[in-house]
């Protein structure tokens, strides 16, 4: 059947839709693209990429979520759950790092899905990625605006509180209705800004992330500094217990977006087949150590209970009287906290450029102008963007992108062990199986472990089901390990010579399974109104798929590539760009 969205525009070229081929896509269109000079420019190094993943999750994760954690769901444990998440996130990143080299393109985990899983798995793993960035560059644009307001009110005093121009200063920050004016330059400034080019972002993001990098380093110095044994007495508070240290592993996922980001980039990477593993465990290796320190300081150096939800180092600070410190750390934030922004909706126009290659959107998202930017992509990511920060409060779109986040996540460990093991011949679809029960095990292992570790819960049977479906779990990976052979490398498959370059990921498919298992078990931990949202948002992109499949806008084998070919392709054209 053919696609509606078979043309594609790139500048001044014009690629028309030709036969498919038996994977259900345009091999003659896609040669087109990687050999045209229109296509996106590789122009990334391995500093650019580190950069970019630091400087999309160090700011937010620090400056946003630690104080609403320590106060709200983990008490002083609340560096545990940023360490949890991290070694999550850890499982998860080498799988990432893994396939940002066999897929050295635009579009990160949706490309992932579509390679080893097909094209409605392809279009969640789209939804969810615009989550990650839309929502939550939405997000960090709203809290900033928040953090404008709470600055600019910190100055009130009763000379200023009678003055007109003054409360007609702050109506104008803060209008109220939910609307946020503040929220909405940022975000307008950080659209304008990638519509002049990436090559020109870069420069910007790289310095500003070395700024934000100094930053938390000075505020978790300063608040080691100030820290006091008797605010670590209690680990974990009796109102919060053992659980609310994994709810907040849960919320704190927010701040583990940054490699991510990383392999949506990759169309742009100067050879990517090394330089994004490497850039992606950098950026883990940093951030997770940043995060750690700064949420042991902050809770060391302020009770949990007067920790700030919305600035928790500028008012802990002025909770121990460093009002100077406190300052530096207010205004260190405003000026850091829009480049977050800007990094993290870099990637939205990237993503949309692939799913448009492949029919699933509509191919204004794959024009490239004669620049290699994406003009017309970043324009509509932009407009949805600054509609979203806004109108839309940050407390409402947390969950939402935490839930997402580990939802993607789980598809690039699932993509690993595809990729890497096969089903015995006897029994074909048996590897397909093991992993639905598994992620289905996960899941409801995590629903148990929560009940479980709940501050009321006594039930015997609670406990039982619990060790039931670990032990379960345990079974099947067993069975995946044992009955689905590992398939050669890759490069071996067409060539008697293996890639000594290309990163593995270690002890697959064990290392994926129990990534699988820590983000599914996170996702349980979400509040009834949590799952219902990121429930109804995944069935909305099911529907999405099937709904423009029956209307032939996306063509009836989207999915399933000759994965081994494609990937030894991307990898000759790296070969070139690595000769050049």
């Amino acid at each position: 059947m053919p696609s509606e969205y078979g043309s594609v525009q790139h500048g001044s070229v014009s690629s028309e839709t030709s036969p498919l081929t038996n994977n259900g896509f345009n091999v003659e269109n896609g040669d087109d693209i990687i050999h045209h000079h229109h296509e996106l420019h590789r122009h990334l190094s391995l500093f650019d990429l580190t950069c970019l993943g630091v400087g999309a999750t160090i700011g937010s994760g620090v400056f946003v979520l630690t104080g609403l954690i320590a106060h709200s769901q983990a008490g002083p444990a609340c560096f545990l759950s940023w360490a949890i998440a991290g070694a999550a996130a850890c499982l998860s990143g080498l799988c990432y790092a893994e396939l940002g080299g066999r897929f050295p393109q635009a579009g990160s985990s949706y490309v992932y899905a579509r390679e080893t899983m097909g094209g409605c798995a392809s279009v969640i793993a789209g939804a969810c990625l615009f989550l990650e960035y839309v929502g939550s560059a939405s997000a960090v644009a709203r809290s900033w605006g928040d953090k404008v307001v709470e600055f600019a009110r910190s100055f009130d005093s009763e000379q200023k509180s009678g003055n007109i121009f003054w409360e007609c200063f702050l109506f104008i920050l803060d209008p109220g209705f939910g609307i946020n004016p503040c929220a909405f330059l940022v975000s307008l400034a950080s659209v304008l800004l990638l519509m002049g080019g990436v090559k020109e972002s870069k420069v910007v993001a790289n310095t500003f992330t070395t700024f934000n990098v100094c930053l938390v380093l000075f505020m978790s110095g300063m608040s080691l500094s100030l820290m006091k044994g008797e605010n670590m007495t209690t680990l974990f508070p009796p109102e919060f217990g053992a659980g609310g240290v994994i709810r907040g592993a849960t919320s704190s996922f927010f701040g583990y977006i940054g490699f991510d980001e990383i392999c949506c980039m990759s169309g742009e990477a100067i050879n990517p087949s090394r330089n994004m593993p490497r850039a992606i465990i950098l950026t883990l290796a940093i951030v997770s150590s940043l995060y750690v320190t700064a949420a042991f300081g902050l809770t060391g150096m302020v009770p949990y209970t007067e920790c700030s939800e919305t600035s928790g180092f500028p008012d802990g600070f002025r909770y121990r009287g460093v009002n100077w410190a406190a300052q530096v750390s207010a205004i260190g934030e405003l000026i850091s906290l829009p480049v977050v922004v800007l990094v993290t909706i870099m990637a939205q126009p990237r993503l949309q450029y692939a799913m448009a290659m492949d029919g699933v959107l509509p191919p204004v998202f794959a024009e490239v102008d004669s620049l290699g930017n994406l003009t017309e992509g970043t324009r509509i990511a932009g407009i949805v963007m600054i509609v979203t920060a806004t109108l839309v409060p940050f407390t409402y779109l947390n969950d939402l992108i935490s839930a997402g986040i580990l939802l993607a996540f789980t598809m690039t460990n699932t993509s690993v062990i595809l990729i890497r093991q096969t089903s015995p011949s006897d029994k074909p679809y048996l590897l397909e199986k093991l992993m639905g029960c598994f992620h289905i095990l996960s899941l409801l292992t995590g629903f148990m472990l929560k009940s479980s570790l709940s501050v009321k819960s006594s039930a015997k049977l609670t406990h039982f089901l619990s060790v039931a479906f670990c032990i379960s779990n345990v079974f099947i990976g067993y069975k995946i390990q044992t009955q689905c052979q590992s398939k050669r490398s890759l490069m071996q498959w067409h060539s008697n010579e293996p890639n000594p370059s290309m990163y593995l990921a270690p002890f697959v498919p064990v290392l994926p399974l129990c990534g699988s298992l820590v983000n599914l078990y996170l996702i349980a931990q979400l509040d009834r109104i949590g799952l219902m949202m990121i429930s109804c948002y995944v069935g909305s992109a099911v529907g999405f798929y099937f709904c423009n499949l029956q209307h032939g806008k996306i063509n009836s084998a989207h999915g399933h590539r000759n994965a081994p070919e494609r990937m030894i392709s991307l990898h000759e054209a790296n070969r070139s760009d690595a000769n050049n």
